[in-house]
């Protein structure tokens, strides 16, 4: 089932990926109470291209009062009309970035995220229309980009990092790829991808 690192990722493979691989648990930012924990949902978008396929990423808009100009998935809290953690996903990227969930094909669910901030995130995976055309919501997103899945599945473009946050040492991931620096969260649900995707994601030295 390993596919050569060399070779253009297909389709068919990610989809006998998520049919056959088990889901591993997040590494998580923090520990809080369940109780207080704030449930959202994430798309991770994937799209054929020519190129092979491609990772669908978000900076987010500079005004925003948290994460502005961070890397992220489009997604946001689960509302009490959503009928489920896939709806909740697609509604929100509709909203950030035009695509419509008609457009998107689900292809599975990875593992749930806890954040350090009060949230626990559902990664939902799908793979959108090539000829989808994606307009970031001003109010929210700055920009729409994509990363190569080529290169979320190599390991040698991970680093464990760790910051000091409110006296609290954390640990987390960082991919930087280009012009964009992606870490935190959507570092780790890429991480938790190459897990499911690529077992020598394994050998990654975990952040402690």
């Amino acid at each position: 089932m390993d596919a050569p690192r060399d070779t253009l990722y297909d389709r068919h493979w990610v989809q006998a990926r998520f049919a056959r691989a088990p889901a591993k648990e997040a590494h998580l930012d923090a520990e809080p109470d369940q109780q207080d924990l704030t449930a959202a949902a994430v798309l991770v978008p994937l799209v054929e291209r020519r190129r092979g396929i491609q990772v669908i990423l978000t900076r987010r808009a500079a005004h925003l009062r948290e994460h502005a100009g961070q890397i992220s998935f489009p997604g946001g809290r689960i509302e009490r009309t959503d009928a489920s953690t896939a709806a909740a996903a697609l509604r929100e990227a509709e909203e950030e970035i035009r695509l419509p969930p008609k457009s998107v094909a689900l292809t599975g669910e990875l593992p749930r995220y806890r954040t350090g901030t009060g949230f626990m995130v559902y990664p939902v995976v799908g793979f959108a229309e090539p000829s989808a055309e994606l307009v970031p919501d001003p109010a929210e997103v700055a920009e729409i980009f994509e990363v190569p899945l080529a290169f979320v599945l190599d390991p040698n473009n991970y680093q464990p990092l760790e910051l000091i946050s409110r006296g609290r040492r954390i640990a987390y991931w960082a991919i930087p790829y280009q012009a964009y620096y992606i870490w935190g969260a959507t570092a780790a649900i890429l991480r938790n991808l190459c897990h499911l995707l690529d077992m020598q994601c394994d050998s990654m030295r975990a952040p402690v």
